[in-house]
């Protein structure tokens, strides 16, 4: 068996602490290809469609513009893809499991009991 190519892997630990210091500084965050403005990927794009529906301020993080954190977001959050999402610094999924999240309603709800103010919310 072979070892996980993460663990292969040194991170540098100034960057986990960036990513953390992040995650700290903002309610809710979204590492990401890109800007909102300009997605560089397809999930990117639908993760800031669906915070966009929603009406939710957060915080965007191009990993794109830093090699170091793009891999290292992977290995803080043990997720292999991006984007990801952060609400209240826990770590809640990628556009997949948002996009699930926001057909249950369990994204609005997540919302809801954190006081995350969303506008222009779906009923």
């Amino acid at each position: 068996m072979e070892p996980d190519a993460r663990t292969q892997r040194l991170i540098d630990p100034t960057v986990l602490d960036r990513i953390q210091s992040e995650i700290d500084s903002e309610i809710v965050v979204l590492f990401m290809n890109g800007t909102p403005v300009f997605p560089q990927c397809g999930p990117s794009s639908q993760a800031v469609q669906i915070l966009g529906l929603l009406g939710v301020h957060y915080k965007s993080i191009d990993v794109i513009t830093d090699p170091s954190l793009r891999l290292a977001i992977k290995d803080f959050s043990n997720w292999p893809t991006l984007p990801q999402l952060f609400v209240k610094s826990q770590f809640i999924g990628g556009n997949d499991v948002m996009r699930q999240m926001l057909e249950k309603g369990s994204l609005q709800e997540l919302f809801n009991q954190l006081s995350i103010p969303m506008s222009d919310a779906p009923n």
